[in-house]
């Protein structure tokens, strides 16, 4: 990962950071001398990157964190149905946003593919990209059975909309979330997604679950090439940038920041330092 494509890279920033060290982000824009050993906020001997490592930065949510200060795009998200019914609509809906992602594993909150759809079709595509020409990110859904059933049926209600109204309907971009330790089956299942639906994917959560150190650095590695080479991917997040993990199934060997709030290696390998 010496020479990262920063055309693709997606920094998942987590609330946490933009609530309890928010200076943290200013090492992405910043190359110390010993990344192990310096604090979040940006020190005397660290020079200033002039090229981004990332192409954007997203938070699973409707707000900009006001930490990154117009330094790289910002992709906001509505997440839940309250995003669509509160002043968070607004925020979407006005900010200069390319790109809005559509729910997260919606499958696992309750939402049916019926509503999603109703939702988008008569809300999301009007106004974010008809009005407002925002590209749009499909529903991310978890890569197993119940998550692939649930985007199938939105997809389908979709399409079928879109063959009533002769126009584009469906997403720009297909979400995608994949976590697994096994890099050749990843390749094989974001292939998969690609050729059953033929968008170009936006993967927005992809880490590997191994405990393994080792494990973790070559999966990240080999995929983060591999993703880089395919045309079909636009943009990947790995998760997650964050001071602790976000729950039990996430594993400690692929956080991107520990509990001081510094990039840990793995991170500082994805920024190519």
């Amino acid at each position: 990962m010496a020479n990262p494509k920063p055309s693709k890279r997606c920094l998942l920033w987590d609330y946490t950071n933009t609530r309890d060290r928010p200076d943290a982000i200013d090492q992405l824009f910043t190359t110390p001398p010993d990344s192990t050993t310096k604090p979040t906020a940006a020190a005397a001997g660290e020079t200033t990157t002039t090229i981004p490592p990332f192409k954007s930065v997203h938070n699973w949510n409707a707000w900009y964190p006001p930490e990154l200060k117009g330094r790289l795009p910002f992709r906001p998200m509505i997440r839940t149905r309250a995003q669509l019914d509160t002043e968070e609509w607004d925020w979407i809906r006005d900010s200069d946003a390319e790109m809005v992602h559509y729910l997260n594993e919606p499958e696992r909150q309750g939402i049916s593919p019926a509503d999603a759809a109703a939702w988008w079709l008569e809300k999301v595509v009007p106004e974010l990209r008809e009005k407002r020409g925002k590209k749009l990110v499909g529903p991310a859904c978890a890569s197993d059975p119940g998550g692939e059933a649930w985007l199938a049926e939105f997809m389908r209600i979709v399409y079928e909309d879109e063959e009533t109204k002769k126009k584009k309907m469906g997403p720009d971009f297909l979400g995608v979330h994949y976590y697994s330790g096994d890099v050749e089956h990843a390749k094989r299942y974001l292939t998969s997604m690609y050729e059953r639906y033929g968008l170009p994917l936006n993967v927005s959560e992809i880490a590997s679950i191994s405990r393994d150190p080792g494990d973790v650095e070559a999966f990240t590695e080999e995929l983060s090439g591999w993703m880089d080479e395919r045309e079909w991917v636009d943009e990947y997040g790995w998760f997650g940038c964050m001071a602790h993990c976000a729950d039990d199934f996430v594993s400690p060997a692929a956080q991107l920041m520990d509990g001081e709030g510094r990039f840990t290696p793995l991170m500082r390998r994805l920024m190519g330092v």
